[in-house]
């Protein structure tokens, strides 16, 4: 089965430890939560530069410790209507990253979505990671939220611990073996060498 659309979506944790997620509120759909992210677009560069421009257009937002942890994927039967991708049957692919969330302007979005009241409601909630809470929150896909569930500690380490301040200290260096040095000694006009011991 051939892939007919990949996605790339945000794990996007703030400096606090809290999931940053929409409240989705559509018409005639029972409510629900879902990670900011869409479409990987023929004109992005990567899945990693979609998932970028999703958050500007979607938050105004820019991150940074972006690291690919999750994929899903699932088969698409035909639907009519048509879409960015005429609804082709296949397989949809979602490519999920852990990043930290470092500024949001929700002034600059430009996610059209959000001025469609066919889409509803994309309220922005904070759920904390290191409670309980995400238990009680329908978070789509199912595969998603327990996948969050059962790695949170390894997600907030990855996005609140800077690449270059691990949790465990690198091994101090060891120093190199030192040569001997020479000693030189003797009368004038002849001289022999002796290799030094070390200082103590």
């Amino acid at each position: 089965m051939r892939i007919v659309r990949r996605a790339a979506r945000a794990i996007l944790i703030d400096d606090d430890g809290y999931l940053v997620v929409f409240h989705r509120t559509p018409p005639g759909v029972a409510p629900y939560w879902s990670t900011v992210g869409g479409g990987v677009d023929p004109e992005d560069a990567s899945v990693e530069a979609a998932l970028h421009r999703e958050l500007a257009e979607e938050l105004g937002a820019t991150v940074d410790r972006v690291q690919q942890v999750f994929l899903t994927s699932e088969p698409r039967p035909p639907k009519a209507g048509g879409d960015r991708d005429g609804r082709r049957p296949g397989l949809v692919v979602q490519h999920f990253f852990v990043c930290r969330l470092v500024t949001m302007d929700l002034t600059a979005r430009t996610g059209t979505e959000f001025t469609n009241p066919a889409k509803g409601g994309y309220d922005i909630e904070r759920v904390d990671l290191r409670g309980e809470d995400l238990a009680g929150f329908t978070l789509l896909p199912p595969a998603l939220k327990e996948f969050i569930l059962a790695n949170r500690d390894a997600l907030l380490d990855a996005a609140l611990t800077p690449a270059n301040d691990p949790a465990t200290p690198p091994e101090p260096p060891v120093d190199p073996p030192r040569g001997k040095r020479q000693i030189h000694h003797g009368t004038p006009g002849r001289s022999t060498t002796t290799p030094a011991a070390d200082p103590p």
